[in-house]
């Protein structure tokens, strides 16, 4: 009885050898390959007598498998060593084979899948969008420390030495009335609401004494503490910046 052979598309001759194996219930590293070998010749035969344009990479495997059961029908010689099965290269090959086809069926389903996927444009509420993260105090005083402050604090103090007249200076002195630290705070908040970004050195030599430098001073340390300000020094003994953060605060208060 005659073979009825129904051609289906296949990829390529490793494809064609897959669906006979599979088709046939076999595993794949114990290929029957006289059974295997005549199931392909046979598709060879209907595909040539279909399209004279084979593709040669079927008639490739073809000699292949001729080859490897040529082999397997020889009468096996007795030797020390195990003979590689001639088998073991094709098996290899058709299970990287079967494993790309699997991960293509994967990547298939997926792009399925990504068809039925709607995108919603955001909506964040009102509340969240005007969200505001605290303030770090150890990550705004990072680039600062208390030597560099100390640094710039003692190098104002010395020319506000240098500024007094060593003849007027003897005259006399006018005491003033001290200043306050709540004082100087409320003006610094109003000085930085003018200015976004001023210079701390020149802050502290614009001072008229000794006390309102100190003042000034401890005034800036705790407008940092709160979040009001915040200081910034690009290199080591460069003047700090100051920036001013009072309209910040106030939005997130």
């Amino acid at each position: 009885m005659d073979l009825t052979v129904k051609l289906q598309v296949f990829e390529g001759p490793l494809d064609l050898l897959l669906h006979l194996l599979e088709k046939n219930k076999v595993n794949i590293y114990d290929i029957p390959i006289v059974e295997i070998t005549n199931q392909y010749m046979e598709y060879i035969s209907e595909m040539k007598r279909q399209d004279l344009n084979i593709v040669s990479e079927f008639l490739v495997m073809a000699a292949t498998l001729l080859d490897i059961k040529s082999k397997m029908l020889l009468p096996k010689e007795e030797l020390e060593e195990e003979e590689e099965d001639p088998r073991a290269e094709l098996v290899q090959k058709l299970l990287e084979y079967k494993m790309y086809k699997c991960m293509s069926y994967e990547l298939k389903d997926r792009q399925v899948d990504a068809q039925k996927v709607l995108f919603k444009t955001p909506t964040i509420p009102e509340e969240v969008r005007q969200y505001e993260e605290p303030v770090d105090l150890q990550e705004l005083m990072s680039e600062v420390t208390l030597k560099k402050l100390n640094e710039i604090f003692r190098s104002v103090m010395r020319r506000q030495e240098n500024k007094i007249d060593p003849i007027r200076s003897k005259f006399g002195k006018i005491e003033k009335e001290e200043v306050s630290l709540e004082e100087r705070m409320t003006y610094l908040e109003q000085y930085a609401l003018t200015h976004k970004t001023f210079s701390f050195r020149g802050l502290l030599e614009a001072q008229s004494g000794k006390m309102e430098v100190i003042v000034t001073f401890l005034s800036v340390l705790e407008l940092m503490k709160v979040g009001k300000i915040q200081i910034a020094q690009e290199h080591i003994f460069d003047d700090i910046v100051i920036y001013s953060r009072i309209e910040e605060s106030q939005r997130s208060a």
